[in-house]
């Protein structure tokens, strides 16, 4: 999905959004699901592996979970006050900065990009693939949204694509 596709999407969902109740989530079943790399050669690793189990970077990002907000909002407030000088651009590129930092403390708390790699045996090449392929897949678990929320936790920038890629996907 492109960006500028992906800004469509996400303005059409908040302007019904805006009307009161946000328009329903497409049936999983009925989602064109991207296909996975095998092995960890994409640039994002995901939280499930090939046979449908957490991976175990998930399990422990979920175990210290707490300090990967911590990381966060330190690294959100570290990058803002450096920013905060700059007007207009200086509030997106503190967020930016932030992300960075709090993306950093999570994890170096469950390990390091190493220990990502190596406990994942499916990758994507974009978060948007990703997130169709996760909620074609997993959105009925019921620990789907602590996965997710700990899959946040690494790819912070996927909470705010998440929505457009799922509404975007292309269905059967």
């Amino acid at each position: 999905m492109k960006i500028t596709q992906a800004a469509a999407v996400a303005a059409a969902v908040l302007m019904l959004t805006a009307w009161g109740k946000p328009p329903p989530m497409p049936d999983p079943a009925q989602i064109v699901q991207p296909t996975p790399i095998e092995g960890s050669t994409g640039a994002y690793m995901s939280p499930f592996t090939s046979d449908g189990v957490t991976a175990a970077w998930v399990t422990k990002s979920m175990q210290v979970k707490a300090a990967g907000q911590i990381g966060s909002m330190a690294g959100n407030y570290a990058g803002q006050k450096a920013m905060e000088q700059v007007p207009f651009v200086g509030g997106f590129l503190g967020k930016k900065a932030g992300q960075a930092l709090g993306r950093a403390a999570a994890i170096k708390a469950i390990g390091g990009e190493e220990f990502i790699k190596s406990t994942s045996d499916l990758s994507f090449n974009s978060l948007q693939e990703m997130s169709v392929y996760l909620y074609a897949n997993y959105s009925t678990n019921p620990e789907y949204q602590k996965i997710l929320d700990a899959t946040y936790a690494i790819y912070p920038e996927m909470q705010e694509l998440y929505l457009p890629a799922v509404y975007g996907a292309k269905l059967k």
